[in-house]
């Protein structure tokens, strides 16, 4: 069941037509919203999930004043704002769902886009508004390194938007961190008062007292927009939309209801406020993240390029659950209304939806930022209690063999981490010295100090070196 094929010319997205569209689009007057959220780095997730939840507060009437500005700070970012200018914020969200119906709904609560590299004052000058209350971003888990920010970053510009807020006795604003970090509003508090002090000191002890960060789990799956996207809604929908975003329907979002002045009614769109988001961050992290890093590596090993045909195997269908059941359950806290056994077979049946196409290569992107943060908390809490670590031992040797930028072909593999120049050499030798990998304390810290881990790594390694991906997946099925 697909949408119908358009005959005409598509529709160009932009205000002026939108009463043309005959699918679903802002019906309230985007003229009268006024910006009470500033977000940093709008990319497809942000469009797919924080943006679409106040889209449906708009469309209900309830957020008048919380309309969202994004603001671009990196090269690429240009882009975007040149999209956003030519379509007035608008752009086609494209849910894929299993079955393999679509259906899609212009997002119009993007009002407004800055790209700050253009207009530094102005950037600040709205973060310094005392309209705008929120402050939100999802910047990638490697975004809070504040001593290796590019010299035009989110830290800066708050940080000179709050000191004029503070002289001008204007209150603080709540910051939203919305990335993948376990306890993301902890990590946002620490590098953002950090970088404050150092540049305005006392500044840091204002934000103490008047700056509230609280923690967030969010879940949407969102591949990267392909020109198949773009050219589906103009064939299906009647739109011409230079970047719509496309999502699976699946969506959550937790959120500590600890907010500095005031917030959008979320929960009236299903958004989950609550007092400790911990539980739910610590599930989703450690089942659905660290499960993809399950995923990537020995699927690209294994020559699977998109993440539901991999996810449809049963042999990594049976990794992933058994991950999930041995290893990373049993660190988990009780998560008040969920059911964690369905959740973990919807994962599967996510992964697993073909309308998605998610790239493999998507998941193995930035693999230094992402497995310490999610999968090596799990082994360090199984080794404590002396819980099964073995799969989560074999998924970093199942990275660390992907590390060595040659697939079980003799393809080479292009690694993209920011850590890529040192992580690859030492890939390279770990034939002759095979703790090499494990042995880099920036990445594992003392890991490589626990035999048993190192036990089970090894094991793990020789297996993928000696029979491949397909075989070791075999053989821990055991």
């Amino acid at each position: 069941m697909r949408g119908v094929t358009y005959t005409t010319p598509p529709t160009k997205l932009s205000s002026s037509t939108l009463e043309q569209l005959t699918i679903p689009h802002p019906s309230y007057d985007r003229a009268k919203v006024q910006i009470g959220i500033v977000h940093f780095g709008v990319g497809g997730f942000h469009r797919a999930h924080q943006a679409m939840y106040v889209d449906k507060l708009l469309e209900m009437g309830l957020a008048s004043e919380w309309g969202i500005c994004g603001v671009g700070l990196l090269a690429n970012d240009r882009r975007m704002a040149e999209v956003m200018e030519a379509q007035d914020g608008l752009y086609t969200l494209l849910l894929e769902h299993p079955d393999g119906h679509r259906e899609a709904r212009v997002i119009g609560s993007i009002v407004d886009y800055r790209y700050a590299p253009d207009d530094q004052e102005g950037v600040i000058e709205l973060l310094a508004a005392p309209t705008t209350k929120i402050i939100s971003m999802t910047i990638t888990e490697g975004g809070y390194y504040i001593d290796s920010a590019p010299e035009i970053n989110v830290f800066g510009l708050v940080t000179e938007a709050l000191v004029r807020r503070r002289d001008r006795g204007i209150g603080s604003p709540t910051i939203v961190s919305c990335d993948n970090i376990e306890g993301n509003g902890d990590v946002a508090r620490k590098a953002f008062t950090t970088y404050a002090e150092r540049v305005h000191p006392g500044l840091g002890e204002w934000m103490s007292a008047n700056t509230r960060f609280p923690n967030s789990m969010v879940d949407r799956i969102t591949p990267v927009t392909t020109p198949e996207v773009i050219s589906t809604v103009e064939r299906e929908f009647g739109v011409a939309d230079q970047w719509p975003v496309v999502a699976e329907p699946f969506t959550t979002w937790v959120l500590e209801d600890s907010f500095s002045d005031g917030r959008p009614p979320y929960e009236e769109v299903g958004v989950m406020v609550v007092d400790d988001v911990t539980p739910y961050e610590l599930m989703k992290l450690r089942l659905l993240n660290a499960s993809h890093q399950a995923l990537c590596y020995f699927g690209y090993l294994a020559g699977y390029r998109l993440v539901h045909d991999a996810a449809s195997d049963p042999l990594f269908a049976d990794f992933l659950l058994a991950y999930m059941d041995s290893e990373a359950t049993p660190t988990l806290q009780p998560v008040p209304g969920i059911d964690l056994d369905e959740y973990k077979h919807t994962l599967i049946e996510r992964f697993a939806n073909p309308g998605v196409r998610d790239t493999i290569a998507r998941l193995c992107y930035g693999s230094s930022d992402r497995i310490p943060k999610w999968l090596v908390p799990v082994i360090r809490e199984n080794l404590k209690t002396g819980a099964p670590i073995r799969l989560s031992a074999a998924v970093v040797a199942s990275w660390a063999r992907y590390a060595e930028g040659v697939d079980e072909q003799g393809e080479p593999i292009n690694v993209e981490d920011q850590l890529a120049d040192t992580l690859v050499p030492i890939a390279l030798s770990q034939r002759e010295h095979p703790t090499a990998f494990i042995e880099n304390t920036e990445v594992f810290g003392d890991l490589a100090s626990s035999q048993r881990f190192v036990d089970e790594y090894l094991w793990a390694l020789d297996s993928l070196h000696r029979h491949g991906a397909r075989a070791t997946l075999e053989s821990l099925r055991s």
